[in-house]
């Protein structure tokens, strides 16, 4: 099989390689290009989070709480802590009747420090918010999955939880649009305490690819809240939120834990679905930059979003010593 990696070069010499597994997909489930194995299996993590969103605007949450777009795209983030994304959060929270403490997810240090890429020159970055339950990256998700519970008159207490309402609706909306029985979804417990979901990677790019070429009013909220609101979706020097500026109503692009990216283009009805197998958050920027191009993105992408598809490595002194970058190609079938 034809597969993409990402390697790291010090000098001249190869330092690390990453393998990279990929699936791309209609939303028929035809399979259009592929890394290594399609039929992998990997843990979606915070790349289910508009299917986890899509139950908001399908039972009339939304409605009932006035929930804004950007409130929507905050519950489809991995966001950066940034001061706005929390206090945003926490007027949506307060307006729902629940507190902080009602929060299930807890405090970490702010996604910026890994995930973020200066352009070069840096510029002044965005005020972060210190640790806590309204800064975590997933509290946007978690107050709506508080919201829902509200709606449906579930009981708050323990909806992170297997078996919970809420995750059964959730995991309800995930398998009609990976086209799969939902005792073929396995569950694991993410980073943030909610259930995440495992499923191949072939069925995770069509669940996208469905998602976005789905004109019902639910749908169409959710993609619309992240494509014309993506400073909410990630943040400042983020590639999900730099892509989507670039290609307004045209890409998708939601990141998860250890090397897993969601993807969908939008006017070409096509999901994408990759994992870095040893779980390397930046080197998966690079691996989704190389899909993009090898799918002919048009227009090719600015020069600004080059310092995604070829990253410095960097010494402890922040001098660049090396450089992670995608090398092989996807198989087109």
């Amino acid at each position: 099989m034809t597969e993409l990696s990402v390697e790291s070069v010090r000098g001249e010499t190869r330092d690390t390689t990453h393998r990279v597994v990929a699936a791309v997909c209609r939303a028929d489930g035809s399979l259009i290009a592929r890394s290594g194995d399609p039929e992998h299996v990997v843990i979606m993590r915070s790349a289910a989070k508009p299917f986890q969103a899509h139950p908001l605007a399908a039972d009339g949450v939304i409605e009932r709480y006035a929930v804004s777009p950007a409130e929507l795209a905050l519950a489809c983030a991995s966001h950066n802590s940034e001061r706005r994304q929390v206090e945003i959060v926490g007027g949506w929270l307060r307006r729902i009747g629940c507190q902080e403490s009602d929060l299930a997810c807890g405090p970490h240090p702010a996604l910026a420090r890994d995930f973020t890429v200066p352009p070069p020159g840096g510029g002044n970055p965005e005020e972060l918010a210190g640790p806590s339950p309204l800064a975590s990256n997933c509290s946007g998700k978690h107050t709506g999955m508080l919201a829902l519970a509200r709606h449906h008159g579930w009981d708050t207490d323990g909806y992170q939880v297997s078996g919970h309402p809420v995750q059964q609706r959730v995991k309800r909306s995930l398998a009609a649009y990976a086209e799969l029985p939902e005792h073929e979804i396995a569950e694991g417990v993410d980073g943030c305490g909610v259930v995440t979901f495992s499923l191949p990677l072939s069925r995770m790019a069509r669940a996208f690819a469905r998602f976005v070429d789905d004109d019902s009013r639910a749908a169409q909220a959710v993609v619309q809240a992240m494509t014309r609101h993506p400073e909410f979706v990630a943040g400042q020097w983020r590639l999900d939120t730099e892509l989507m500026q670039a290609y307004p109503g045209r890409l998708l692009v939601k990141v998860g834990a250890e090397g897993v990216y969601g993807a969908a283009l939008i006017d070409r009805g096509i999901g994408i679905a990759l994992k870095v197998v040893d779980g390397h958050s930046r080197a998966a920027m690079a691996a989704l930059m190389a899909v993009l191009d090898q799918l002919g993105l048009d227009p090719t992408p600015p020069a600004s979003l080059r310092r995604f598809a070829e990253l410095d490595v960097l010494n402890t002194r922040q001098e660049r010593v090396g450089v992670m970058r995608p090398t092989g190609a996807l198989e087109a079938l």
